[in-house]
């Protein structure tokens, strides 16, 4: 079809644009601009009320839940907000110290319901709180077991998300939005930029950005160019990116490789750059992003809207807290036997379950630009276990061409999740070994090392 049919059959919903297996029904994020409008007086009452009762938020929440809150955090200098998407003991020790629990709200954010580390999260400061329901609130899809959880014990409130958005297209809608407000951002004028966006994506002659951005990545991907190479902005927006085109395309031995900050110079390298003067832009950029990957999504003959093989890291981690075993996630092979291993068109990947630090990024860091000189590949940099919900299916169901090495760190004492037979340190350690497993099972090529030993 052409560039005109195209854009006209997407916004008709027509699932045919893609593989015709469902997408009809996850196209929600084209309206959700316009949809969430009524609402945005009534968040803003809301978040105002919390500002003057409580000094800190911390947003529980993985994936599509909590990377479009991190990239507007960090461009807002939203210093109130915290964003808690690892179960590393150390890292929820030290931001529990940082907080006056008394005075926080807690803002528990799972589609499902059922997410792990969010439940995990929430039963962990529900405890700590005393069981205070005026300090938590929830954002699920209604019916979802975190909704029905949230109504017994009496939470502040329960914002519903829109069933027919998926989670890493749900930016502007109350998962982005909620914490949006609670951040003091202008939501009129967020979803002002993201509806008249949303407008541009609607034209069908030349000037159409969603459009023009995802034809640009779904030929250049079709030429052997692959890796995007998202230039990095202030807040940065590819950490929200990069799941968006990570789990949409990566499926089916294909996808295109997000790569934040990379060189885009080089024959498996397309650019791509954020449009964002100032930060507001990032509601119309969200836009443009999600239209431009359900074009790219056509152009791959992919189901943009799925997910076949992020289950795969859940069932094994599973698998191994059922077992009983706490593995112990020995060094296997080094990054110099790795790295000899590149072919060109390869990428890297470092995949750290460890204490998001200073130290830890300038380690990874050095080890990033060593991947590079070694193996002339792009390098990309996920902690987990927040890239499970990320680019994790990318990983497993993409093309077979990453590199995947694992870092580790000691994990320090237990801390106790109540209700379970184990605490966060043994699930990262699951999540570490679950994924690791599903990557050596896929025959794709990996490592392990410890972050002490690089």
């Amino acid at each position: 079809m052409d560039d005109r049919e195209l854009v006209r059959r997407i916004w008709a919903r027509d699932a045919s644009v893609w593989t015709s297996s469902g997408e009809e029904q996850w196209l929600g994020w084209l309206d959700e601009p316009s949809r969430i409008r009524p609402q945005a007086r009534e968040l803003v009452e809301f978040a105002d009320a919390v500002v003057e009762e409580l000094d800190d938020v911390v947003l529980l929440g993985m994936g599509g839940s909590s990377l479009a809150p991190e990239v507007l955090r960090r461009p807002f200098d939203a210093t109130n907000l915290h964003v808690l998407d690892t179960t590393h003991p150390r890292a929820i020790r030290e931001l529990e110290s940082k907080l006056d629990l008394s005075r926080t709200l807690f803002v528990s954010a799972s589609k499902s319901g059922s997410t792990l580390e969010t439940r995990s999260h929430t039963d962990y400061f529900w405890e700590k709180t005393g069981g205070r329901g005026s300090q938590f609130v929830a954002i699920t899809d209604p019916g979802s077991s975190l909704e029905g959880l949230a109504k017994e014990r009496g939470f502040r409130a329960v914002f519903s998300g829109e069933p027919s958005i998926g989670g890493r297209y749900s930016a502007l809608s109350p998962f982005g939005i909620v914490p949006a407000a609670l951040m003091g951002i202008e939501i009129d004028a967020l979803l002002d930029r993201a509806e008249d966006m949303a407008g541009q994506c609607r034209e069908e002659d030349d000037g159409n950005p969603g459009l023009e951005l995802g034809l640009a990545f779904g030929h250049s991907a079709l030429h052997g160019r692959d890796k995007v190479c998202i230039r990095e902005t202030s807040g940065k927006f590819g950490l929200w990116a990069e799941q968006l085109l990570a789990e949409s395309t990566g499926k089916d031995g294909k996808g295109l490789i997000p790569a934040p900050g990379e060189d885009p110079r080089a024959a498996d390298r397309q650019p791509a750059v954020p449009l964002i003067g100032e930060p507001l832009d990032i509601g119309a950029e969200f836009f443009r992003w999600e239209f431009a990957t359900a074009v790219a999504g056509h152009l791959l003959r992919i189901n943009p809207f799925d997910q076949p093989n992020v289950q795969e890291a859940k069932d094994r981690t599973k698998q191994v807290l059922d077992s009983g075993d706490d593995p112990p996630l020995e060094p296997e092979s080094t990054p110099d036997l790795l790295f000899a291993q590149a072919r060109p068109g390869d990428y890297v990947c470092l995949q750290a379950f460890v204490h998001e630090t200073a130290d830890a990024d300038e380690a990874l860091f050095d080890l990033a630009r060593r991947a590079r000189e070694e193996t002339g590949c792009v390098v990309t940099t996920g902690y987990g276990p927040r890239y499970l919900h990320s680019t994790g299916q990318l990983h497993k169901g993409g093309p077979p061409t990453g590199l995947f090495l694992q870092i580790v760190d000691d994990t320090g004492d237990e801390l106790s999740i109540p209700g379970q037979p184990f605490g966060f340190g043994r699930l990262i350690r699951a999540q570490a070994a679950g994924d690791y497993a599903s990557l050596k099972e896929r025959g794709r090529r990996v490592a392990r090392v410890r972050l002490e030993d690089l």
